[in-house]
């Protein structure tokens, strides 16, 4: 309850995070049927980079801020489009002051059909996020407990979604928590896109983690990691990893071409590194 993503939006992970849900977002639009984005965890939805918080740790600054400024191979610069228009989009006169969050990303990509469940607990966050929707027939804001929502808000009618679990991990064993949420939800919607966000930092269980994964034996999981810099002497987050469950046949090779533009964007120390594989599947 305590965690407040404005002091991180923009960052490294976000860019990860925000690009790929982009190509989810796209790549299910290929079909006419609609869809729906389930936002587990979805904060106050739109970020001022030049508020106070934003401005103390300037983490956006080696992230959107160093990706919006770069020149990107043709391949990669279509594939990033998405999302980084949906960024220019609520900058009409440049520069870099309001910093879409997962919420208003996936609202600004969608069809006139496609639908947004968003849900957050902390209370203030909560009461900004559903003011940023107020009226927007798309989208319902509900005040809940994130975990709560990948039982009681599965499957969605559509039939057809994308599942972005972005945990804030203020709390001990949130990697098998996020294990044990997948796990519940993929019983009750094994068809849906399942996007699931971790740190990476020194000490972090990434290996039990990929390993309690595995044990679920879903037939298909991507996984995607890009980390900045070292742990070595970091007390923060020096990376962060996405898992990808029935992801788009297109994603892997789509990774392979933004990950490594990414790292160089990126990179704050010569320790950055990126890879995406095969958790299980493929």
């Amino acid at each position: 309850m305590n965690y407040r993503h404005i002091y991180h939006a923009g960052n490294f992970a976000d860019v990860l995070k925000h690009a790929v849900l982009a190509r989810l977002i796209r790549y299910a639009q290929n079909k006419d049927k609609a869809f729906r984005v389930l936002d587990t965890h979805a904060g106050i939805g739109l970020y001022d980079l030049s508020s106070e918080e934003a401005q103390k740790t300037g983490e956006w600054r080696d992230g959107i801020g160093r990706l919006m400024e770069a020149e990107l191979p043709a391949r990669v610069s279509e594939l990033l489009e998405p999302y980084l228009m949906a960024v220019k989009e609520l900058n009409p006169n440049g520069g870099l002051k309001l910093y879409p969050g997962s919420p208003k990303l996936a609202r600004m990509l969608f069809r006139p059909r496609d639908r947004l469940s968003a849900m957050e607990l902390h209370p203030e966050d909560f009461n900004r996020l559903h003011n940023l929707f107020e009226g927007d027939f798309q989208v319902r804001a509900t005040e809940l407990d994130g975990w709560l929502a990948l039982g009681a808000h599965l499957p969605p009618k559509e039939k057809r979604g994308i599942i972005l679990v972005d945990p804030p991990f203020e709390e001990e064993g949130e990697y098998t928590r996020l294990v044990g949420g997948l796990a519940t939800a993929w019983r009750r919607f094994p068809g849906g896109t399942y996007c699931l966000w971790y740190p990476i930092k020194k000490g972090a269980p990434i290996k039990a983690f990929h390993e309690e994964l595995q044990a679920l034996e879903i037939p298909k999981m991507l996984c995607a990691e890009l980390t900045v810099k070292s742990d070595r002497e970091a007390t923060g987050l020096s990376g962060s990893g996405l898992v990808v469950v029935n992801p788009p046949f297109t994603l892997k090779d789509e990774l392979h071409a933004i990950l490594p533009v990414l790292k160089d964007i990126l990179a704050q120390d010569r320790f950055a590194s990126q890879r995406a594989f095969w958790l299980r599947g493929e």
